[in-house]
């Protein structure tokens, strides 16, 4: 797959496909259909909501001429903030859903960060950083949000992790277990979430931890706003 273009953007195709393949065409397309109108006030309206994006953004923390890789980077928020405040760092970021690139490729050249920040169309289990990219490893891989709407999300996980230089570190922001809100609030919000696919993973702990044991990485994790998110880290050994 090539890098995205905002006209006409990167699809699977074949006379054959493979499971695989059909199995990212399938999400691709329930994405496209959850985010063709809701992309164009996805911003506005996520900030309210998705909370703790911007302490990940304040740990980044990007090396001197460094590269991060956003999985699940849907309209480029994140890369954008993440840009401004580390101006010396290169971005790159996949999402399967190519309405929600066709609003990051807008966002992205209104910021005059062409070049600088690069997206792809891709599936967040099945990818190739190097073959999108030119990029084969990162300092920094980034989920955020994301990992509860990935249904094969332990896979995208260790791919991520895959995508890191030694040395380089993770970050993982995502709803939480709400464990220290009401139990009504959880219910109510769990079931909102329902309703866009997104389901909330209560292992994620122990899932960060096994995919850290498999790459001798180290992990840590923390509650934020009484468990509404979950923020984890995942460092990979060796100097970078």
């Amino acid at each position: 797959m090539k890098s995205f273009n905002p006209e006409t953007a990167a699809r699977f195709s074949g006379p054959a496909p493979s499971p695989v393949h059909t199995e990212s065409q399938a999400n691709g397309a329930l994405m496209d259909g959850i985010y063709r109108h809701q992309r164009h006030i996805y911003d506005a309206t996520r900030k309210f909501y998705l909370l703790g994006r911007d302490h990940l953004i304040s740990r980044l923390d990007p090396p001197q001429g460094g590269s991060v890789l956003e999985i699940g980077c849907g309209t480029g928020r994140n890369m954008l903030a993440a840009g401004r405040r580390y101006p010396y760092a290169r971005f790159c970021g996949i999402d399967i859903s190519e309405a929600m690139l066709k609003t990051a490729a807008t966002n992205i050249a209104r910021a005059g960060e062409i070049g600088r920040i690069r997206i792809a169309a891709a599936d967040a289990a099945n990818f190739d950083a190097n073959a999108l990219f030119g990029v084969p490893a990162f300092d920094r891989v980034v989920f955020s949000y994301t990992l509860s709407m990935i249904p094969p999300w332990r896979e995208a996980l260790r791919l991520g992790l895959s995508h890191l230089k030694p040395g380089g570190r993770a970050h993982i922001v995502d709803f939480g277990q709400q464990e220290r809100l009401p139990a009504a609030f959880r219910g109510l919000l769990f079931a909102w979430l329902k309703g866009f696919h997104v389901t909330p993973r209560a292992d994620l702990r122990e899932a960060l931890e096994e995919a850290a044991g498999e790459g001798g990485a180290d992990v840590t994790f923390a509650p934020l706003y009484r468990g509404y998110a979950w923020y984890g880290e995942v460092g990979r050994s060796g100097s970078g």
